[in-house]
């Protein structure tokens, strides 16, 4: 090795003889030795040598305690993929668990969220899988993330938005719910730096700015905490710390809610640990006779964890110098699950984690995830799972018995009713809040009583439209089991109808003598067992038409379109506009063409031409205001001329388009999510408040035809709280 590589060496094991004595200190340096060979001559996007990344992912995993098999499958984790090496060497060399950890890093290193949805939903089973096996496996993939995202700048632009996005949306979720919070802060962190820089770069200045000032108050406040513990409480054991939200936190608060930096009350904390806690509840009470709280801030995660099993008191208080700041007070084992989370539980005894009965409450969610998607085909659906029901922000409700209701941020009245029992939820006929009558589309809300009103009439079920009430993915799973079972005929008899409804539309022909085994042949490629299967599943809305209509399409196409044999047509003079317009007018050539803006057409729009006086040729929409509806008995029907799109060019055309939403918090970070994820380029985005307690969200977007266009706000109509999505002109 050279003297670089010794060094990087020692910095490793000095890392570890810092968290624990007792790791096996000869396989991580063997597994250290294999990552240096094996990676030799490769260089990384950063043009340091390959080695640089799993030496660095290998540190990462020790700063979080994990055990000797973890930070070798780190050391090796690209190995079996990038080199000459086989899954069979690692096992030869470090045995089945090193290599079974390697193997399962290796299948989630192949996702790519910039591939279809089906093949997306496939990746993320198979990781979900594997963390179910091993939780350690996707510990690695979150340190593997974590340096790639530091190291992101030396990659294009596009895919760092693309990885800022996936990291956004799966990876800081998936470690929030593994309670490792500097992780999942810093993912959040480096995610928004690429994703805005502008406003990330803005809030480094206010807490820059601030920061002098800041640290003198907060020193101020923690020595005189200290010196009234110790005259109110000297037997009280106290560690003090001082603590800044996350640049990601204060983004949610600025520009997705709308607050001014001085309005968010819990940018700076002071964390107060203790031994017990009943400790933690008298020092609740003297901080509260201390300073003065500021009503309705105070949260009692001890009582009622959080779904990571995260435990604190946390509240608000104001100094005598009037800026407040939060308090959070927890014990020494409560702070280091809220430091290391799932990885806190890791024992040292021959390298496996304990399997104690909270360490599989903490692995349920998994199972829920994988338990829910097989009852339906979307492949958008375990996406969804992770973006809803893994959420940062949770909210408590209780029942009239006293049970508390854990649920995401947006659940509603019918989430909570299927969070209690499947039985409750299919025989809920209403809810009552606080002791009122409300919609089943209430938003539940921390704090509120819920009663959900039940009946025992035979037969009664939930209604279709609950799936689109319904947030969490549970509650649509149950609804959808329950649909699947007890509707059984009804389901086909409806999904018969809705499958033949869109043939119609798609202008799908089959000839009567191969419609059956057509279908067949469809139901086969989706996975269900026959037509019947096939036509129940589009009834209780286990399979969408929207997601399997283009395979559809395609098939019809090769095997009846394909088989014609080519229509001869006479071939007629055409005088056309420039190519680069993509249009062709009749009649005209080499005239200057321009899209008029007053209705903005784009290819696949019916669309005539209007001769304008010294500008060419003004290409508009057939329904566009402007357009006479009767051309011949217009004041100058000279000027109008027939026009079409050139079916050949392939260009793009900008589209401004209105979406209308239910308000709430993240809807801009959605519907960038959204289009970002089709890789459309977007000109502008604006959002303002309308009344009735609605959003309205305006974007400009390119778009290559009308049913691009169509995807387009197919997409965005597939986002929690939209009503309304149209094209308008600007």
């Amino acid at each position: 090795m050279t003297r670089r590589q010794i060094d990087d060496y020692n910095d490793l094991y000095a890392c570890m003889q810092k968290v624990n004595s007792n790791y096996d200190f000869d396989m991580v340096k063997r597994a250290f030795e294999l990552c240096v060979t094996a990676h030799e001559g490769q260089k990384r996007w950063t043009k340091e040598d390959y080695y640089i990344h799993p030496f660095n992912v290998a540190k990462i995993i020790v700063s979080l305690g994990m055990d000797s098999q973890s930070i070798a499958a780190a050391l090796l984790h690209d190995v079996v993929e990038d080199t000459d090496y086989t899954l069979e060497d690692i096992k030869a060399e470090f045995g089945d668990e090193v290599a079974l950890l390697v193997d399962g890093v290796t299948k989630i290193g192949r996702l790519n969220f910039s591939t279809k949805e089906q093949q997306q939903a496939e990746s993320l089973r198979k990781m979900l899988i594997a963390m179910v096996h091993d939780i350690r496996v996707i510990i690695i993939k979150l340190a593997d993330r974590l340096h790639n995202m530091r190291t992101i700048d030396a990659v294009p632009e596009q895919k760092q938005r693309d990885k800022s996005v996936e990291t956004l949306e799966i990876y800081a979720p998936i470690a929030h719910r593994l309670g490792i919070r500097p992780v999942k802060e810093e993912l959040e962190d480096l995610a928004i730096k690429h994703l805005d820089p502008v406003a990330y770069e803005e809030i480094e200045n206010f807490l820059y700015l601030r920061s002098q000032q800041r640290n003198e108050v907060l020193e101020d406040i923690k020595s005189r905490i200290e010196k009234r513990l110790n005259e109110t409480a000297p037997n009280i054991r106290a560690v003090y710390q001082s603590r800044v939200k996350s640049i990601h936190g204060i983004y949610r608060k600025m520009y997705i809610q709308g607050r001014d930096f001085d309005e968010i009350y819990d940018i700076y904390a002071i964390r107060i640990i203790t031994d017990t806690v009943a400790d933690c509840y008298n020092i609740l009470g003297i901080m509260h006779d201390m300073f003065r709280p500021i009503p309705n801030r105070f949260k009692d995660y001890i009582s009622t964890p959080k779904p990571n099993m995260y435990q604190s008191l946390h509240t608000t208080v104001i100094s005598r110098e009037g800026i407040p700041f939060e308090i959070q007070i927890r014990t020494f084992e409560m702070h280091h699950t809220a430091e290391f989370g799932i990885a806190a539980h890791w024992k040292y005894k021959e390298g496996i984690v304990e399997n104690d009965k909270k360490m599989e409450e903490r692995l349920a969610w998994i199972r829920q995830i994988l338990e829910n998607q097989s009852n339906t085909s979307d492949a958008t659906d375990i996406v969804r799972s992770i973006k809803v029901d893994l959420s940062q922000e949770d909210v408590f409700a209780v029942t009239p018995k006293g049970d508390v209701i854990n649920l995401p941020v947006g659940s509603t009245v019918v989430d909570f009713a299927f969070a209690i029992h499947s039985a409750v939820g299919i025989r809920m006929v209403g809810a009552k809040v606080n002791g009122k009558i409300v919609p089943i589309n209430h938003e539940v809300k921390t704090g509120e009583v819920i009663e959900i009103l039940t009946t025992n009439q035979p037969g009664h079920g939930p209604s279709r439209d609950w799936l689109n009430i319904a947030v969490t993915s549970s509650a649509k799973a149950k609804i959808r089991s329950w649909f699947k079972k007890e509707k059984r005929e009804e389901n086909i008899a409806a999904g018969r109808l809705e499958f033949e409804k869109e043939l119609r539309r798609n202008d799908i022909e089959i000839p009567s003598g191969d419609y059956a085994e057509f279908i067949e042949d469809i139901a086969r490629k989706v996975r269900v067992a026959n037509t019947d299967e096939f036509y129940a599943a589009i009834g209780y809305g286990g399979i969408l038409l929207s997601k399997i209509m283009p395979r559809i399409k395609d098939d019809y196409t090769k095997r009846y379109t394909a088989a014609k044999p080519p229509e001869i047509k006479p071939v007629e003079e055409t005088r056309s506009a420039r190519p680069t317009d993509g249009v062709v007018v009749e009649g005209i050539d080499n005239c200057l063409i321009k899209l008029s803006k007053c209705c903005t057409p784009l290819p696949g729009d019916d669309i005539i031409g209007f001769i304008t006086r010294g500008h060419g040729v003004s290409i508009h929409k057939r329904d566009c205001n402007n357009v006479p509806r009767d051309i011949s008995n217009c004041e100058e029907p000279d000027r109008w001329i027939n026009a079409h799109w050139n079916g050949s060019k392939s260009e793009s055309f900008t589209s401004t388009l209105q979406a209308m939403f239910i308000d709430r918090d993240g809807i801009v970070i959605d519907v960038m999510s959204a289009v970002n994820n089709m890789h459309v380029p977007v000109h502008s985005i604006s959002a303002k408040e309308v009344k009735g307690g609605n959003c309205s969200v305006i974007l400009t977007v390119s778009a290559e035809s009308v049913e691009h266009l169509k995807s387009i706000i197919a997409r965005i109509e597939k986002i929690r709280g939209v009503f309304s999505v149209e094209r308008i002109n600007q």
